[in-house]
């Protein structure tokens, strides 16, 4: 598990097929101090394990189910990418539950400067299928960072941003139209499925009891 704090900005050296499976090669310098064969990292919110490890980089094996739904099918060579290592026992959850489960791709659509203020709006355009996890005040994580939503308008959601966390992560070097990728919350989910646990049981009982003449 993650908590969306991000720990280092790492760098895409390359993306290529080794032995038949698409390979990701990162640049990174403080957390490769710590990874092993078989670690897991989340690179930009996607969690992968580790196949290759260096004193400045890793290399991750992209299954295809992670090249479809997330931004790595559609990123370059030299794009920025945010990375954490998973919560140990012991830690702080500074964040929020992040999984490192990508759900799908939104669009950055820019960062503002707040008039007056140093913080900045970031604007994001979320898929149609998952508008009904994202409410206001509630977390979400964008390219792995854990964020709270400031406001949503349909399928348009604002989040503010503090100067820190643009500096730490890859945020601004980021272009209008850019995929980004995308986890809701979980507990969203886990509600979601129990209240139509709820209502499939109550339809059950009320068919029954109707067959019995009640």
């Amino acid at each position: 598990m993650f908590t969306g704090i991000i720990e280092e900005v790492g760098k895409v050296l390359r993306i290529q097929r080794v032995d038949g499976k698409r390979r990701m090669t990162v640049a990174a310098k403080n957390l490769t101090r710590e990874l092993k064969v078989g670690d897991s990292i989340a690179v930009s919110g996607v969690c992968l394990t580790a196949v290759e490890t260096a004193p400045d980089y890793f290399g991750a094996d992209l299954a295809e189910e992670t090249w479809v739904r997330t931004s790595f099918s559609r990123i370059t060579e030299g794009a920025l990418v945010n990375l954490e290592l998973p919560m140990k026992v012991d830690g702080r959850l500074g964040g929020h539950m992040v999984q490192g489960h990508v759900d799908g791709t939104g669009k950055f659509l820019g960062l503002e400067k707040i008039p007056g203020a140093d913080d900045f709006w970031l604007h994001i355009e979320i898929p149609e299928d998952l508008e009904r996890y994202v409410v206001f005040k509630g977390s979400i994580a964008i390219e792995g960072i854990s964020l709270t939503v400031a406001k949503v308008e349909g399928n348009q959601v604002t989040i503010a941003i503090i100067p820190h966390t643009c500096e730490m992560t890859n945020l601004q070097s980021l272009k209008p139209g850019d995929p980004i990728n995308l986890e809701t919350d979980i507990i969203a989910k886990y509600v979601e499925k129990m209240v139509g646990g709820e209502r499939a049981e109550g339809a059950i009982l009320l068919e029954r009891l109707v067959a019995q003449g009640f």
